[in-house]
């Protein structure tokens, strides 16, 4: 018969190598060099950031991020075939940890909430076909969207049903379509970025106001403060001119008067009896 310490010892070693066998991989690649499709492209992935970080300004409990790796299986990190989402957000997570990727062991089994591809001749097919099915049976993210930066009426959107399979959004009068998940639209807008003009994937809030970038709300600040400069400048101009009026009535009673004086004079009267006895014929 078997020692108890020396079951309890076999127990341990084999608990031990179940450990070893199953636990998280820990040499994580968190670049692999590949550069985005274009220009356009990359500016359009920091657009949809940089705008949800605004849009969500108010809160501290989500991460956003762009061309980065999520892990989420052992198979997925020994075959190095899938990379992560051009765009995607998580909520009801810390704001304030840092992360160089996105790994789902560490982040208590969550995935992304939203994700957004941009498509491109090159990743097109997969994006709305091996990338759509991870997303749909796999991560079981609840709003997918696909957008191509060179093709303004590409915009496309699926959301899980209560099958948890993808069904097609319907877009509004304006051709956006609503991310439940961000309380947000996702549209279209013609107009420059970062000096480069194009039709980009943008956010719009319930109410159909779009969300600006920093450095876009802090022009428009910029432009309100001079707007109520230039208010306050016109004010003190009208005040100005007021005075001025009120001036210049004031000289023409003050010549108005002393002509009357002048004229009393001449008439053999004293301007200052009259002003003492009013009742003086």
């Amino acid at each position: 018969m078997m020692p108890v310490q020396s079951i309890a010892e076999e127990t341990d070693r084999e608990a031990e190598i179940f450990f070893e066998a199953h636990k998280p991989p820990t040499d994580l690649i968190f670049d692999d060099g590949a550069e985005m499709e274009s220009n356009r492209h990359r500016i359009a992935m920091n657009v949809l950031i940089r705008s949800v970080e605004q849009g969500l300004a108010n809160r501290n409990d989500f991460f956003v991020g762009g061309n980065m790796f999520i892990y989420y299986s052992a198979k997925q990190i020994r075959n190095q075939d899938f990379r992560g989402p051009d765009f995607f957000a998580v909520l009801g997570v810390d704001s304030n940890t840092s992360r160089q990727g996105w790994v789902v062991w560490n982040e208590d089994g969550r995935y992304p909430d939203i994700i957004v591809e941009l498509l491109s001749p090159s990743t097109g097919n997969e994006d709305t076909g091996k990338k759509k099915d991870i997303y749909e049976q796999v991560f079981r993210t609840p709003d997918y969207f696909v957008f191509d930066p060179f093709e303004p009426n590409s915009l496309r959107g699926w959301r899980l049903d209560n099958n948890q399979r993808y069904q097609p959004l319907v877009p509004n009068e304006q051709g956006w379509l609503w991310s439940q998940t961000l309380g947000f639209w996702l549209g279209t807008w013609d107009g420059i970025v970062d000096r480069e003009t194009a039709v980009w994937a943008r956010f719009y809030d319930e109410s159909g106001n779009l969300i600006l970038l920093p450095e876009e709300a802090a022009q428009q600040q910029a432009e309100a403060a001079q707007q109520q400069a230039e208010v306050a400048q016109q004010q003190a101009e009208v005040a100005q001119q007021q005075a001025e009026v009120a001036q210049q009535q004031a000289e023409q009673e003050r010549q108005r008067a002393s002509r009357l004086e002048a004229r009393l004079r001449e008439l053999g009267e004293d301007p200052n009896d009259l002003t003492l006895n009013p009742n003086h014929s």
